[in-house]
């Protein structure tokens, strides 16, 4: 068995734990307008704990954070910046550290219902044409539905890298792992394979819920003899309800999700399939550092 992907962990969270500039409804983009320096340094402590995958900060570039004015006349720049910044630090890193550009669920995270193509396009692909000239992989998390996948293909067009697909579980469990949606994880899995995705993951959902998910993807990759990666980055903070809305304020940290207790997790992931694991909303460098020496 090859070792697996060491992804990085969650930043908006390290950036508060470090004294950036941090508050709502800006959230992890508020230290890319007033303090990009302290993103750098994240950044860095990722790839000092041995993360392989650095994320840009530019989950919160969009109106739903910072406003449609902001986002109107700095959308753009804001994006390049946070793409410069982890391009920066991957190539000073003095070994191969990739960049992934992070597309979110521009309409609100965990709200499928909120979902309007034509109103998430437009800041798509203000996204994509601001990270373009940095990053290696394009990475689309925190998908609520099947739909955002979609318009994130359809606005890469012949974009060549390779398009990470991730995927947010409903906490419960209940039914089979199925996204915030309600959709199985087994659609989710032949919507990336019909998208052309390299690889399906799930993040920001339980610990507990991605060993069945990594299973039913494991199981309709090889029914319809197709072959991507899969990966697993879970959150810390405890189960949300249906209603729930992420980053709509700083949830407690599970206390049992140390660096030891996530990597209990992370070697059931690892021996059910996943080849790609890092970390979400809560999940440090000092994780990542449990992972590099647990799982490598």
């Amino acid at each position: 068995m090859t070792a697996p992907i060491i992804l990085d962990g969650g930043t908006g969270r390290e950036l508060a734990r470090r004294g950036a500039p941090f508050r709502q409804p800006e959230w992890s983009a508020l230290a890319l307008i007033e303090a990009p320096a302290f993103v750098s340094a994240v950044h860095e402590a990722y790839v000092a704990a041995g993360a392989e995958v650095i994320t840009t900060n530019s989950y919160a570039v969009v109106p739903f954070h910072i406003g449609e004015a902001t986002f109107a006349e700095r959308g753009w720049a804001l994006a390049a910046l946070a793409g410069r910044l982890a391009r920066e630090v991957a190539d000073a890193a003095g070994r191969p550290v990739l960049v992934a550009g992070s597309l979110p669920p521009v309409c609100g995270s965990y709200r499928a219902d909120l979902f309007i193509p034509e109103l998430a396009r437009p800041v798509l692909e203000t996204l994509v044409e601001g990270l373009a000239p940095f990053v290696d992989h394009w990475q689309a998390e925190t998908l609520s539905a099947i739909e955002e996948a979609e318009l994130v293909r359809a606005v890469l067009r012949e974009d060549e890298r390779p398009l990470w697909l991730s995927f947010t579980l409903q906490d419960d469990g209940q039914g089979g792992p199925r996204l915030r949606s309600g959709q199985a994880v087994a659609d989710a899995v032949r919507a990336a394979i019909r998208l052309g995705a390299a690889a399906v993951l799930f993040n920001c959902s339980q610990p507990e819920v991605m060993g069945a998910a990594v299973d039913e993807a494991r199981r309709t990759l090889a029914r319809n003899g197709a072959r991507m990666r899969i990966g697993v980055y879970a959150n810390a903070f405890p189960p949300q309800g249906d209603d729930a809305e992420a980053n709509a304020t700083l949830h407690d940290i599970r206390a049992d999700l140390t660096p030891e207790g996530y990597l209990a997790f992370a070697r059931d992931w690892r021996a059910r399939g996943a080849d790609i694991i890092g970390g979400c909303c809560g999940i440090g460098p000092e994780h990542v550092a449990a992972l590099r020496d647990g799982l490598i």
